[in-house]
Order: structure tokens, then sequence, then C-alpha cells
């Protein structure tokens, strides 16, 4: 299984952990995250490094060993430098826009697509066809972008929907008239 649970987790400059027995708490410049500890680990801080340790070495304890210690190292992250995903809108007459709280799209239905955006996430519209999502939890982060990609996903004949920035979207040829 994992051996990247053995690593210790280095603590950069600004970062606070605090390790309790059923959770870990990380407050850094760009807010708090808290997650609670997977049941036969243990987690301890010390000398700048979290270190995430199992008590056997049994296939469960490994595989949650190197989930925690992943996890420690996203929250740590998240409060350091936060996560984003970028999305792009292809399709005429498809845009997005931010008013409140809410993500309002239009993808060519009948109606416009309404997203409440979620607490702890910062969503931003710099031109009606980009959509940069931001915030500390890495799986919120990521939760969110896939909700919105799934209302139009990229098809693969025009290109048209929602995509990451960094996707590529295999086009296929369409229909070929024979004469």
């Amino acid at each position: 299984m994992s051996r990247i649970g053995n690593k210790p987790i280095a603590i950069p400059q600004g970062i606070k952990v605090q390790c309790q027995p059923t959770a870990v708490l990380v407050e850094g410049p760009k807010g708090k995250i808290s997650h609670g500890i997977l049941a036969p680990i243990t987690v301890a801080s010390a000398n700048n490094q979290v270190v995430v340790k199992r008590p056997s070495n049994s296939i469960q304890d490994k595989v949650k060993h190197g989930t925690m210690r992943s996890l420690i190292q996203n929250m740590i992250k998240g409060a350091n430098e936060g996560f984003s995903k970028k999305l792009l809108i292809e399709g005429v007459g498809f845009k997005a826009a931010v008013v409140g709280k809410t993500l309002t799209l239009n993808l060519g239905f009948t109606h416009p697509v309404v997203v409440e955006i979620p607490e702890g996430i910062k969503v931003t519209a710099k031109t009606p066809t980009d959509i940069d999502i931001e915030g500390i939890n890495r799986q919120q982060v990521g939760h969110f972008a896939a909700v919105v990609r799934a209302f139009y996903e990229p098809e693969p004949y025009k290109g048209k929907g929602v995509r990451y920035s960094n996707e590529t979207v295999r086009r296929k040829a369409g229909k070929s008239v024979t004469k």
C-alpha cells in the first residue's frame, strides 16, 4: 500500500497546526480548516513537522495512514496558498454571472441555471466565459467545479459546454456526405 504516510509533513511559516485526539485544526493566512482523524491513526506535531502514525501494518491501517497524511497536507496547503479551479464556457450565447452568493449560467436551456455558492468558496466571473473557483478546502473546490461542469459537459462535435481550463475535448468528425 502507500508509503507516503511515513513522510513527515513540513509546516510552513505562518501556519498553526493543533493535533487533538479526534481532530486536526489548521490555521493560516487564508483561513481555518479542520478534519477528524480516522480511527486507529495518531497525529502529532513537533519541530515544525506533523507526523502521522499507524498502530499496525494491516491493509486497512495502511490505507487510512496514507489518506490521513494526504488530507493533512492538503489542509496545510489550503490554509497557506488555497486551491483554485478555472472553468471555461464555450458556445454561442453561453455565459456566466455571479450575483451575490449565486452563480447564474445561461447554457442554451429555456431558463438560466442558478447555483448557490457554498460557504467557504469564492467564485468570480472575470469575463462571461471564464469562471474562477477558489477556496481553502480542496475537496469542496473540486466538487463545486464538478457540479458546475455537470450542467453542460463539453460535447464532442462542436465542443460546446463547460470545461476545465486544462481539459482537452476530443472532437469527432460530423456526418460526411458521399456522392
